[in-house]
């Protein structure tokens, strides 16, 4: 007994350095299910026996976040599942699944404005969206690049991928509908991410409906019929709140049909924060183009000039900042470096000869630009020591080359000061 406890025990320690967690990020995975070798459950549809028993298999490896205890599929593959030849349809005629639909139906029409705009991820053939259509009028697009949609007019098809950042905006849509989609995409936590970061560029706010398929019996139960191939990700309710909450506000969260499924009703947002570090972002990409042109047109001028130029600094930043600004060979073929151990080989990308400071001793050079500033200091004081002194000594800075001892800059501190 105590060396099966023991073996369940190593059984249980998650693997670092396994996949991801789809949910929640986390790479600390414990086994779950293993499956085996199965066909395809839902699209393969085989038309003889010996066709059924042919059938390729493929590998169930369900696992379980030790984090926030979501389930997928760690051997799936998309491109395994034969969306392009048989629609993933869902067929469910029964009573209380009528009932659950008729009443989703309602839900989902006391969210919408009058006139709303809906857009269904993954429609299918498009019943749901018909259904909102025939009760009020609207704009309703359905999505779907495998669906075969029926009642045409009562909403725009368009058999293709929905792109969160094309389509989202474009349309603007009061609602956006992910019924049975998310337990088929291989990373349904960054795609609801894009749906919210899209959401943000809108002036309105943009509400998600999602429903998947729930697995909390699962765990009370031990039943095994819920994993097959073509649903990698098995959410609970706890794994579907924990992915939701990451893209917005959860409005609503409940269960239907004697509770297999559970849905939510999220506001899509993102937070103040990331949204400032965008915005800065793109500030620095545009920063970056302009002082691109402005040093390479400083190097041009100090190349024309006549001056002796050396560039201090062979590899590491000092080669990014050559390759960046187009710091050739032709034009500034000095470079030295401090490490003797890199005297001797070559700038990398450019090609130039890296030198000793030594040589500089007996040729000095006019202006020297110190591509490291943070370096900057010990490099001047290490230049005063060997007795060179450029008549001028250049950084980057603020998006252009700038005289290092009379213009000012963050760099003129020792590290340790400059710190604290």
């Amino acid at each position: 007994m105590v060396q099966k406890n023991a073996d369940l025990k190593e059984s249980v320690v998650p693997k670092p350095g396994s996949q991801p967690c789809p949910v929640c990020g986390v790479p600390l995975a414990v086994p779950f299910f293993a499956g085996g070798q199965a066909p395809l459950a839902t699209l393969g549809w085989p038309r003889t026996r010996e066709e059924a028993q042919a059938m390729p298999r493929y590998p169930l490896d369900f696992v379980q976040c030790a984090a926030c205890g979501h389930v997928w599929n760690r051997a799936f593959r998309y491109e395994d599942v034969p969306y392009d030849d048989q629609p993933n349809r869902m067929f469910n005629t029964g009573l209380l699944w009528r009932g659950h639909l008729a009443e989703l139906a309602d839900a989902t029409l006391a969210l919408l404005p009058e006139n709303p705009c809906v857009v269904e991820i993954g429609c299918g053939c498009g019943h749901f969206l018909q259904a909102l259509a025939a009760r009020r009028s609207g704009r309703y697009f359905g999505f779907d690049p495998h669906g075969q949609a029926q009642g045409q007019g009562a909403f725009a098809f368009e058999a293709r991928l929905f792109l969160p950042e094309e389509d989202l905006p474009h349309l603007a849509p009061d609602l956006v509908v992910l019924r049975h989609v998310l337990e088929h995409f291989t990373a349904p936590a960054a795609f609801l991410l894009q749906l919210a970061w899209a959401a943000s560029r809108l002036p309105q706010p943009v509400r998600l409906l999602v429903e998947v398929p729930c697995i909390d019996r699962v765990f009370t139960t031990g039943r095994l019929a819920d994993f097959f191939y073509e649903h990698p990700q098995q959410f609970s309710t706890a794994s579907l709140r924990m992915l939701l909450e990451r893209a917005g506000a959860i409005e609503r969260l409940w269960h239907a049909y004697d509770g297999e499924v559970v849905l939510a009703v999220l506001r899509f947002q993102v937070p103040a924060a990331w949204q400032e570090r965008a915005q800065a972002a793109a500030r620095f990409a545009q920063q970056a183009l302009k002082a691109k042109a402005t040093i390479a047109a400083q190097l041009a001028t100090l190349a024309r000039s006549g001056q002796r130029v050396v560039i201090w600094g062979g590899t590491g930043k000092a080669a990014a900042f050559m390759h960046y600004y187009g710091v050739d060979g032709e034009r500034f073929p000095c470079v030295v470096d401090s490490d003797p151990d890199k005297v001797g080989t070559f700038v990398p990308g450019c090609g130039q000869p890296i030198r000793s400071p030594e040589e500089l001793v007996a040729h000095p050079p006019d202006v020297v630009i110190i591509p490291t500033q943070w370096r900057a200091l010990d490099i001047v004081t290490e230049m005063a020591q060997r007795g060179i002194t450029p008549r001028q000594v250049l950084i980057e800075h603020g998006g252009r080359l700038i005289d290092f001892w009379r213009e000012p800059h963050p760099y003129t501190l020792p590290i340790d000061r400059a710190v604290s």
